[in-house]
């Protein structure tokens, strides 16, 4: 259930904090223009039972200004900053009013959302370098790596503050892929916005377009036959075991067993063989329309218990060999406290004790009774690892489940998208492979995309990189950076 409520600018602080001792996570904000000024949208979840709460604040035009929640929630002063980038909203009393989003040759004034924006213009007065914290003290030194890395990896600037191995501090600095995606979508036709919410992640093309779907069908009122839901939460989880598996050969590389990397890579191409074969696309693109879903065919039992077999060989592989599980245990640990406050989401807060996940929180479809959420508590490389080899056992036995049985959906194209009369916002939310993806649309009175914000996982656990570094030698940074995996694209929207 979404409630909306308008509330006074002064309210906010109060009805934020209400929400949040209430149990409520904040999973989105979201600036807009209208023609009447600036609005701002919170949008809060809980669960049982699935409740979304979404708080709208009007601005004043001559003066765009919000109270900070920065002091209640730590999501929500990186959504400040990024919407102060982006709209020229001045979150006040801000506790880290740097930038986020701008560089330092993005023109002074120019904010890009707004309707006044224009098109980009020429590079204007800097604002001069990214405030990086001065490195001082006996034996501490500097190590910059990035933007531009030797390998086939998306840019982002990493700079360590360490002494002798041992790192104290790192900054990540993203946003060197900011592709202005928010900017896209207005205007474009629900149709024509599907692969750009397909595009939004590459690795991600399920999760979002999924999102992106369920909050056009119920700003639309559209209804999505239930075998139509089952066959995207089928999709939903191949791009999950696509993608952890990956995952698990990699971080075995990253200890020196390149053959253990070789034979996870195997399987994967496997799996991307499959997805070909049964939405067109080898990242499964396609797979999720508006009002319902395409399959040219469903997955063969017999070949997804092989695959499953194969996977658990290789797991047992990495966790039985003494170095492997040497380097994994005690890297990079990630508190539950600090996962908890920094907000993280998926398989990064599972591996920390926390156990959400939106299938069972927020769920589209019906999932099966007692479905299991693979938990570790440890918050290390090994929590990570093993939780991803569990979801992956997780996302087998649900493809069986919605593959097989009388309620298996067929091999069809989705039905004609058929509108029906609905709200003309709506929100959609995802567990993704990373996570909860969010996101949220409003219709212009034509039907076009007034306002698409989506929001990735990875905006939640950038942050909480640096918090398990600390203390970790340098030599584990690639281990620990891909442990978490996370998506520049899908940050730097």
């Amino acid at each position: 259930m979404r409630t909306t409520h308008e509330i006074a600018v002064a309210e906010l602080p109060r009805r934020a904090k209400q929400l949040l001792d209430e149990g409520h996570r904040l999973a989105l904000v979201a600036a807009h223009h209208d023609d009447s000024g600036p609005r701002v949208v919170y949008l809060f979840l809980a669960s049982p039972p699935d409740t979304r709460v979404e708080l709208h604040v009007r601005l004043d035009p001559a003066r765009p200004e919000v109270p900070t929640l920065a002091h209640l929630s730590f999501p929500a002063g990186r959504f400040e900053r990024e919407m102060r980038d982006l709209f020229g909203i001045t979150p006040l009393d801000h506790p880290l009013p740097r930038r986020l989003v701008r560089h330092f040759h993005w023109p002074r004034g120019w904010y890009p959302m707004r309707p006044d924006a224009g098109p980009p213009p020429a590079f204007g007065e800097q604002e001069g370098p990214y405030p990086f914290l001065a490195v001082e003290g006996d034996g501490v030194y500097e190590i910059p790596v990035g933007p531009v890395h030797a390998g086939l990896i998306e840019p982002g600037h990493f700079r360590f503050s360490v002494v002798g191995e041992t790192i104290l501090k790192l900054k990540a600095r993203l946003w060197f892929v900011h592709k202005g995606i928010e900017k896209l979508f207005q205007g474009r036709s629900v149709t024509a916005g599907l692969p750009l919410a397909e595009r939004i992640s590459g690795d991600t093309a399920v999760g979002h377009a999924l999102a992106y779907c369920l909050a056009v069908e119920e700003a639309t009122g559209t209804k999505v036959p239930e075998e139509a839901q089952r066959a995207r939460a089928l999709l939903l989880e191949l791009e999950r075991v696509y993608n952890h598996v990956a995952d698990l050969g990699m971080l075995c590389n990253d200890v020196g067993h390149g053959i253990l990397n070789a034979h996870a890579q195997r399987v994967r191409e496997q799996l991307l063989r499959l997805n070909q074969e049964i939405t067109g696309h080898r990242l499964l693109r396609g797979g999720v329309v508006p009002g319902g879903s395409v399959l040219r065919a469903l997955p063969d039992p017999a070949r997804l218990r092989a695959i499953g077999e194969d996977i658990r060989e290789i797991a047992g592989l990495a966790l039985g060999h003494s170095t492997v599980r040497d380097r994994f245990t005690g890297t990079a640990i990630l508190h539950q406290a600090a996962a908890r406050q920094i907000g993280c989401l998926g398989y990064v807060a599972r591996a920390s004790g926390l156990a959400d996940d939106a299938r069972i929180s927020h769920p589209f479809t019906a999932y099966p009774a007692g479905l299991a959420v693979p938990v570790q508590d440890n918050g290390d490389v090994l929590a990570r690892f093993l939780v991803r080899a569990e979801e992956i056992e997780t996302s087998l036995a649900l493809i069986g489940h919605f593959a097989e049985g009388p309620h298996a959906p067929r091999v069809v194209s989705a039905p004609q998208h058929a509108p029906g009369t609905g709200p003309r916002t709506g929100v959609g939310l995802v567990e993704g492979w990373r996570g909860t993806i969010a996101t949220r649309v409003e219709l212009a009175p034509d039907g076009t995309l007034a306002r698409v914000k989506p929001v990735d996982p990875s905006f939640f656990n950038w942050p909480a990189l640096p918090v398990a570094l600390a203390d970790t030698i340098v030599p584990d940074f690639p281990l620990t950076n891909k442990s978490f995996n996370l998506s520049y694209a899908g940050n730097d929207l």
